[in-house]
């Protein structure tokens, strides 16, 4: 095992342990919406953004247990936005990593509330925060705007908009990768700055949006070439649906290249970070590189 795989899975623990926690309290009535909020939080994955929360709070020396509850509180919003992201009159998608989608197993009215439930709960998390200090509402704040009309519900109005549109516009598909998947994940790079004087803000907003702009490349790449046994999800939509993406912005070749690039100003950005950011190098490597 590799030095940041097993970092990775020691994140990963620390936040999974908090969000089993989370689970084990919900006590909602009628049981089936208990059943569907925890069954979308519960299906797994690489809770990429909680442990990018962790990872440069580590880096930047913010205490972890300061920002726990807000990578809490992502992950929350980020499935939330999945869950919707699945319904029939949006993506119209049957998996989810590798699961019948939320709305498959508790049907589309289920699965709109269960989404619902999860933001405004995610919110009440952020605002419990906020009776610790200034900073806790500050970063409080930034999520909820990363999530909200100037952030990723931007993003997601964008990329219905585009759709099948016959002349593709790149300046378009920076405003959908900026919003749609970059904020939350700048949330994920802020947050711990905030909560620690600002420090490297500027650094870590600007790594946040590459990181962004990386995942969902990697993403519309992965949509074209994939394995469903690993992505969990259905493949070939984005073309079919007639998404605008990177693949077919640039071609399948020139997002790999773009990947390339993308993936070195994410490392530039992180050489001016002064702390043990080795986590941060391989973080991007596993993004340039992902399968799932």
């Amino acid at each position: 095992m590799s030095d940041f795989d097993k970092r990775y899975g020691d994140y990963l623990a620390y936040f999974n342990k908090r969000l089993e926690e989370f689970c084990d309290k919900l006590d909602c009535t009628p049981e089936v919406l208990r059943r569907s909020l925890t069954y979308s939080l519960m299906l797994g994955g690489k809770r990429i953004r909680p442990v990018l929360m962790l990872a440069v709070a580590d880096a930047i020396k913010t205490d972890k247990e300061r920002v726990l509850d807000f990578a809490l509180a992502l992950e929350l919003i980020h499935t939330y936005s999945l869950i919707h992201d699945d319904l029939p009159d949006m993506d119209n998608d049957d998996f989810r990593r590798g699961q019948p989608s939320n709305h498959k197993v508790f049907g589309a009215a289920n699965a709109i509330l269960a989404g619902d439930g999860l933001l405004n709960t995610a919110y009440s998390v952020l605002f419990d925060q906020c009776f610790k200090g200034n900073e806790y509402v500050s970063a409080a704040k930034y999520i909820c705007d990363c999530a909200g009309v100037y952030g990723m519900i931007a993003g997601q109005s964008a990329d219905i908009l585009h759709e099948n549109d016959e002349i593709v516009s790149e300046e378009d598909l920076e405003f959908i990768y900026s919003r749609k998947t970059g904020k939350l994940i700048t949330a994920a790079t802020v947050t711990p700055s905030i909560l620690n004087d600002g420090k490297y803000f500027s650094e870590l907003k600007m790594l946040g949006n590459k990181l962004g702009y990386l995942f969902q490349l990697t993403d519309d790449i992965l949509d074209v070439e994939g394995a469903f046994e690993k992505t969990g999800k259905s493949l070939g939509k984005d073309e079919k649906e007639g998404k605008l993406t990177g693949v077919r912005v640039y071609g399948l070749d020139n997002c790999k290249l773009r990947v390339d690039v993308i993936g070195d100003d994410c490392i530039r950005i992180i050489d001016g970070i002064d702390g043990d950011t080795s986590f941060l190098y391989d973080f991007v490597n596993f993004v340039k590189t992902r399968q799932i």
